[in-house]
């Protein structure tokens, strides 16, 4: 059944449509919907992996100016729609602190935080909402979203043929050595978050209300 799943996949990854999915996932996760586009690329990087720039130029591109849709929520919509966004995605107790970030940190936080795991679309619709100067979100989050997705396109570019043999010929070890990473970079993540405790409760006592 696995075999068969994974197959099924590779048929749809590189299905002629598949990059304008990628696209408008990539778009879409920018501003309001909660399920990254990564997957998706991994996928279609490993069924083509001589496109596998390309695609990760075509996710890199959308999920820019999906970010200049969610900056247009947060500055010009957040009490009508902006705000119901974050609480349906459970972003509203991290709003206060992200706007803290942004105000001190400006488009360094958009740089070092948009290319982790932290959800892009909580800075794009808080730095509209604190009226971040337009240029600088736009470079901060091309060189985000080049660092999430590039790095991939580029990786599997240069390995992506072994990577698939590897996993045509071994898919079950290879499906629980992926398990095993994400656990571990769950829990990896986890201890970067207390480590960061300190900076993250300066922010939270300076972030008192969320109005401009």
């Amino acid at each position: 059944m696995l075999r068969r799943l994974y197959d099924w996949t590779m048929e749809k990854a590189a299905h002629p449509h598949a990059v304008g999915w990628l696209a408008a996932f990539s778009f879409i996760e920018a501003s309001f919907f909660p399920i990254p586009p990564h997957p998706l690329l991994g996928l279609m990087c490993l069924a083509a992996p001589r496109r596998a720039i390309w695609f990760a130029l075509v996710a890199t591109i959308a999920s820019v100016l999906g970010g200049l849709l969610g900056y247009a929520i947060g500055w010009g919509l957040y009490d009508t729609v902006g705000a119901q966004l974050l609480a349906a995605l459970g972003m509203t107790e991290s709003f206060p602190v992200a706007a803290c970030y942004l105000r001190e940190y400006g488009a360094e936080i958009i740089m070092i935080k948009g290319a982790t795991p932290i959800p892009f679309k909580l800075l794009t619709i808080t730095a509209g909402f604190i009226a971040m100067p337009l240029i600088p979100f736009i470079l901060s989050s091309v060189v985000s979203r080049a660092i999430s997705f590039m790095i991939v396109g580029v990786l599997f570019r240069l390995f992506g043929a072994p990577i698939k043999l590897f996993i045509d010929r071994h898919l079950g070890k290879a499906t629980a050595a992926f398990v095993i990473l994400v656990v571990g970079g769950f829990v990896a993540l986890t201890f970067l978050e207390g480590g960061g405790e300190e900076a993250q409760s300066k922010c939270e006592r300076g972030a008192v209300s969320s109005s401009r």
